[in-house]
Parts: structure tokens; C-alpha cells; sequence
């Protein structure tokens, strides 16, 4: 399978996608490349304020995603970000310094989404502001990437607007209902694999990927 390409439809702010990263871990150890592409969900016109009732939703569902995954929900998220009501959700800061740090290596897309979610979900850190995204990338080593989300360079901008514009395309192409959600892209035709296959068994997920 070391030939095989995944492309892997996200969103940072999103905790299924948090939930999804040994999977993803796994599958890169295989061998299996993985093409990382931002939908924008929680950016632009799906940016939207944090209020008791959709912090109470995201918690129960965290919840679930930790016992299907393993993935750790602290203490300090719950404290720091989720009980931070009236904050705005926009994943618009969080998805350019991923776009940044897989500028000139796509490869180094996963390695700055794993930093940012980590800092979200286990050290309860700040991801959603351009300043607090731009500490985070610097502390996992990534420093061109963290200068781009403070500084953003034309370049940087249209190759963000280039990565996630692709994502939306594919993610309404294969009418998938969320993310994460995984595609097989053979001869130009993407083939979706749901979201369930990435919390479900990895010889699974192995299978759907050979039989898409």
C-alpha cells in the first residue's frame, strides 16, 4: 500500500478529527501517503460564538470521542476553552498556519494539525486567534510557519485560499455529511470512506482503503 494516497478532509476545531489522529498516525506508518486538505467549516460564514448549549453538546461528544479513540479531553480544555463562553469559534487562524507549515512540504500539514489540536484539547490553549496559533507553531519547532500566520505573505494567503478551496470542492464532490471523512482519488474520481471507518478497527480501515 505504499503507493496508496489518502486525502483526509478536516477541520481544526473539529474534535472527531482530534479523535481521528491515531489512525491517521497508523496509516502514515504504513507508509500510506496522506494529503491533508482544510473544508473551512468553522471559518468564514461557519465561524459561530461559543454559549453554554453548544459547549454542553461539544462535551458530551468528546466525551464519546475519548472512549471510541483514546484521545485525551483535559481538565484545562474544559476550564480554559469551553467554559470561555461568548468566544468566537473560527478555525480561519488554525487552518492558515497549517496551510503555512505545509507550504513548501505538504508533508508537514499533519505534524502542525497534531501541534494545534494538542494544544487545544490537552493543554486548553488559545488556537482560534492568530496570536495564539502563531505561539503554538513556534513551540512545536515550526518558526517559518509561525512568522506566515502572524505576518501572512501573498504567497502564503493564496496557497491557503488555493488548499481550502480545494477541500470544499471535494467535500461537496463526494456529498459527504462531515468531517473527518477520507477519500480515495483513482483517475480523477474520488471515492469517499466515511468517518466511521476511522473509529472502528485499523485492519478495517485498511480494507476500505484497498477496496475503494
Amino acid at each position: 500500500m505504499t503507493d496508496t494516497t489518502v486525502t483526509y478532509l478536516f477541520d481544526p476545531l473539529c474534535g472527531w478529527c482530534y479523535g481521528a489522529t491515531p489512525m491517521l498516525d497508523r496509516l502514515a506508518a504504513s507508509g500510506i501517503a496522506i494529503d491533508l486538505l482544510p473544508t473551512g467549516l468553522f471559518s468564514g460564514a461557519g465561524a459561530r460564538p461559543l454559549d453554554e448549549g453548544f459547549a454542553a453538546h461539544a462535551w458530551a461528544n468528546d466525551q464519546r470521542i475519548e472512549r471510541l479513540s483514546g484521545q485525551r479531553f483535559s481538565q484545562a480544555y474544559l476550564d480554559n476553552v469551553l467554559s470561555v463562553c461568548g468566544t468566537l469559534l473560527d478555525s480561519s487562524a488554525a487552518t492558515l498556519g497549517i496551510s503555512a507549515a505545509g507550504l513548501d512540504d505538504a508533508r508537514q500539514r499533519l505534524p502542525a494539525l497534531k501541534a494545534i489540536q494538542h494544544a487545544r484539547y490537552v493543554d486548553g490553549r488559545d488556537i482560534m486567534t492568530a496570536d495564539g496559533v502563531r505561539q503554538v507553531l513556534a513551540d512545536a519547532g515550526m518558526a517559518d510557519a509561525a512568522t506566515a500566520v502572524k505576518a501572512p505573505a501573498d504567497k502564503v494567503l493564496a496557497a491557503h485560499r488555493e488548499l481550502v478551496s480545494r477541500g470544499r470542492a471535494l467535500f461537496q464532490r463526494l456529498h459527504a455529511n462531515g468531517v473527518p471523512s477520507l477519500a480515495i482519488i483513482r483517475n480523477d474520481a474520488p471515492r469517499l470512506i466515511g468517518s466511521n471507518a476511522l473509529f472502528g478497527s485499523y485492519d478495517d480501515l485498511v480494507a476500505h482503503i484497498q477496496a475503494a
